[in-house]
């Protein structure tokens, strides 16, 4: 009973991340991209938790949740700021 709960948790773990993921592929708006991005991450903290490893996780929630999103944001206000000045 107890594999079977585990399979299930995984398959819906590895279900999030593919959505998550097609979802930041299919959107095209830079800005929204990086919030998506922001979500995948948090999916694949689960996904790795699920998998039993907690640092890796933890790795993942702090670079794939916060710093790589607030990285590309930032880069995308500068690039608009930049854009309006021309």
């Amino acid at each position: 009973m107890r594999e079977a709960l585990d399979d299930l948790l995984l398959a819906l773990a590895l279900l999030l991340v593919a959505t998550a993921a097609t979802a930041a592929v299919l959107n095209r708006e830079p800005a929204r991209q990086a919030v998506v991005l922001s979500l995948l991450g948090l999916c694949l903290a689960l996904l790795f938790t699920v998998l039993q490893a907690p640092d890796v996780a933890l790795s993942q929630l702090g670079v794939g949740s916060a710093v790589t999103p607030l990285m590309i944001l930032l880069t995308v206000r500068k690039v608009r700021r930049r854009k309006r000045r021309e």
